[in-house]
This record gives C-alpha cells, sequence and structure tokens, in this order.
C-alpha cells in the first residue's frame, strides 16, 4: 500500500514526519464550489421562514457552528446574487435585472458588527431593509421615484429582515430590533448559537414577540456524502467503489454533520490528491487531510 504525503501551508510535503521541498507541484484542482444542495434541514428553514414572513412575527433560528444555518439563510434571501448585483446599482448606468431570488423573497440579510454601536444598528437595519424595497420597485417600474413609490422609501416592499449573528447584540441593540420591527411590518428572524433562546427569555417585551423557534440540526449522514460527493473525485472502476465507499463513510465520521468542517475537510483531500498525483478517492487519502486540520466536535 502506497504511503500518502501530505503539506504545509508553504507547499513542502512531508512523509513520515520530514519535510522535503518540492521539485515541481502539480497544478491544483480548479475550486468550482457545486451547486445549492437542497437538505432537509434547509427546506425545513425555508418552511420557517415563510411562515415567519407572511405572519410578520418574530422567528428564532439556532443552532451550532457550521451546520449551514448561515447558509439557508443566505440562499433563501438571495444574498449572494443580491451582493453582485447592488454594487452595480450603486454606480449607475445600466443594470442587469434585480436577481429573481431578490424578488422572490423580499428580504433583507444583515450581520451586526462584533462592536456593533446604536447608531451603526439604528442605521443598518432601515438602510438594509430600503435597498431591497428600492430593487423590487425598480423591477416593477424601471425608475424608483420616492414620491411616486413611497412603499421604497419605507421599506414597504421588504417582507423579512434576517439578522445574523444575533448573538453579537447586546441588551441595547437587542431592543433597537425590537423598535425596528414595532415600527415596521415585516418579519424578523434573529440566528444564533444555542442557547440563545434562554437569553432572550430575559427581556420579555422582545421575547414576548417571538412566534417561532427552529432548531437547525447538523446534516444526515446520507445528505453529507450526497453534498460532499459532489467536490470529490469519481470511484475507481478498479475496486468496485469499495475504497471510495469507505473513505465517504470515515469523512461521515469524522465531520458528524457539520457542513463547515466537512468543506473544510474536502478542501485538503482534495490538496493531498493533487500533491500524490491521484485521480481517485482512498482512506488513506482522508486520513492524510485529518492529520493536517484540528478536527474537533
Amino acid at each position: 500500500m502506497s504511503v500518502l504525503v501530505g503539506a504545509d501551508d508553504d507547499g513542502r510535503r512531508f512523509l513520515n514526519g520530514t519535510f522535503d521541498e518540492f521539485t515541481q507541484a502539480p497544478p491544483p484542482h480548479t475550486d468550482t464550489r457545486p451547486a445549492f444542495v437542497s437538505t432537509r434541514e434547509h427546506r425545513r428553514f425555508v418552511e420557517f421562514a415563510d411562515t415567519v414572513r407572511s405572519h410578520r412575527f418574530i422567528g428564532l433560528c439556532y443552532g451550532p457552528p457550521g451546520i449551514g444555518k448561515t447558509l439557508s439563510a443566505r440562499h433563501y434571501a438571495g444574498t449572494d446574487d443580491w451582493e453582485q448585483w447592488y454594487p452595480l446599482a450603486r454606480n449607475g448606468g445600466l443594470l442587469p435585472p434585480v436577481p429573481e431570488g431578490v424578488q422572490q423573497s423580499r428580504t433583507a440579510f444583515f450581520t451586526p458588527t462584533v462592536a456593533a454601536t446604536i447608531k451603526q444598528i439604528d442605521q443598518g437595519l432601515p438602510r438594509a431593509c430600503q435597498q431591497v424595497s428600492w430593487a423590487i420597485d425598480h423591477a416593477r417600474y424601471g425608475h424608483v421615484d420616492p414620491y411616486v413609490h413611497p412603499e421604497s422609501q419605507h421599506s414597504g416592499n421588504t417582507e423579512l429582515l434576517i439578522i445574523d449573528e444575533a448573538d453579537r447584540l447586546k441588551t441595547a441593540g437587542l431592543e433597537q430590533v425590537r423598535d425596528f420591527y414595532d415600527r415596521h411590518h415585516m418579519g424578523v428572524i434573529l440566528i444564533g448559537m444555542p442557547g440563545i433562546e434562554k437569553r432572550l427569555a430575559r427581556y420579555p417585551q422582545l421575547y414576548s414577540r417571538i412566534g417561532f423557534a427552529h432548531e437547525y440540526r447538523p446534516l444526515r449522514s446520507d445528505e453529507l456524502t450526497a453534498v460532499v460527493t459532489q467536490r470529490l473525485p469519481a470511484p475507481d472502476p478498479g475496486d468496485s467503489g469499495l475504497a471510495h465507499t469507505a473513505a465517504l463513510a470515515a469523512i461521515v465520521r469524522a465531520t458528524n454533520g457539520n457542513f463547515r468542517l466537512a468543506d473544510r475537510l474536502v478542501t485538503q483531500i482534495r490538496r493531498v490528491l493533487d500533491i500524490n498525483g491521484h485521480t481517485h478517492l482512498t482512506p488513506e487519502a482522508v486520513d492524510a487531510a485529518q492529520e493536517a486540520l484540528l478536527i474537533g466536535h
């Protein structure tokens, strides 16, 4: 059985604990991300977000880090497409169509900074909602005049506001969110870590407005396997796929349904395969990749 070689951050390779310089490293894979996979947890989040948006309540989504909460929320709101489109809108000129995901979700996405002040939150929340509301009117009319289309000016077209990293909000910040919610007819989703639901219980005025709570759970093993398979080489036909299956099982065991950890591990596996010039996934490649990562649960 061949011994696999790993690599450190400087591009050197190591074998049995010693380092050697590459004579010529093989070209790396082009890191093309696969299409978004609608997992069971994402579909549960979509149902939750639709309900909050429809009833205009405050919803609370919580779960361990790295399991896909932010990814699901950004996909629901069409944030990735929005972040590419909106800078073009600010520069003026001929604009491409407003992203379809933004038009359908009518959702603003806001992430407070670690040291966000009351002023930053007070300005950031309405700005995020007004931008989306303006885009909806722009898609409908082609030109937005705040005197003719006042809904844009007052965020009237925005139906849902998602606040990621809600754990960063201090007492005054949470009060600012409550005040904003009371002044606007839209749903609000707070996304945070486990335990945020107990923390918010200490703020009765805000807590009484929470209509739905959603626990985001880790990926199931079959779904995690489907997600990582998209980014890994095809099975070796010479071994009936046994090594490939064993390697996938090792990835599932190591990551325990954590999407972020699986993404890091798959990236490292592809790096190990490149270094060794292998074209098929093996358990040895997974073991070598794990040794180069800080993996914990």
